[in-house]
């Protein structure tokens, strides 16, 4: 089975495409408060995530070939390092928000600001949903998932975003560190043309966690949506070799 977990501020959808592309059974998990409810008394920090998924992986039943992209990603890394025996697998993009150098982006710095985060979303959810849509498809997201995403964006997503970012500074590294090559094998992936990923810094996080580094040519930050002929190849390059 193929576990996909998506990032900040997405929904499960973005794996549409990839997952069209693969031969095999595969899920795309929607954390909680991304285009759906959140459990009672779920606060959203990125430790309630990771416990989240394991719970998902235990009802499966069986080890994975995990997927994560941007938090999806940062999620992936804990639980390759920490629960290994949960995936067959584990393959992730942005690694460079694992290593203990990193610095968060600057929309990450306004969500982690206390009254900065919440203005932020306060005036996003004053834009249409159309002059977002186009925001995001200016980016290099297909129309109709950029549509998706904006539709998605409530309060609830919103308060999950805060919560989750501000539950992880200065980075994850400082929580989650340090690294040790991980029992099953894996690969962290660099879109060339993603501005959230530094690649000096994510092939650093691969040779801590005993993992594969490889390119992905020319895609952008939203991979699985812009380029899912080629996300998908490379992945089913990756699992054919196991």
């Amino acid at each position: 089975m193929k576990v996909f977990l998506h990032g900040v501020p997405e929904t499960a959808g973005i794996w549409d495409g990839v997952r069209a592309r693969i031969d095999d059974d595969s899920v795309a998990l929607s954390l909680p408060g991304f285009g759906c409810p959140r459990p009672d008394g779920f606060t959203s920090t990125k430790d309630e995530y990771v416990a989240w998924v394991l719970a998902e992986l235990d009802a499966i039943g069986e080890p994975v070939d995990l997927v994560g992209h941007d938090w999806g990603a940062g999620l992936t890394y804990r639980l390759a390092a920490a629960h290994g025996d949960r995936v067959r697998s584990w393959v992730a993009d942005v690694g460079n928000i694992a290593h203990p150098d990193y610095v968060w982006h600057d929309f990450a710095a306004i969500w982690q600001t206390p009254g900065d985060g919440e203005a932020f979303f306060a005036a996003q959810r004053e834009t249409s949903t159309e002059d977002q849509a186009a925001g995001y498809e200016a980016m290099g997201i297909p129309g109709p998932y950029a549509r998706e995403m904006a539709a998605a964006g409530d309060e609830v997503m919103a308060d999950s975003i805060l919560a989750l970012y501000r539950s992880a500074t200065p980075n994850p590294h400082a929580h989650w560190g340090p690294w040790s090559p991980t029992s099953a094998p894996g690969m962290v992936v660099h879109p060339t043309g993603d501005p959230f990923s530094d690649a000096t810094l994510a092939r650093e996080v691969a040779d801590q966690l005993g993992a594969r580094f490889e390119v992905l040519d020319g895609a952008g930050h939203f991979w699985p949506a812009e380029a899912p002929d080629a996300g998908a190849a490379l992945l089913q390059r990756f699992w054919s070799s196991l």
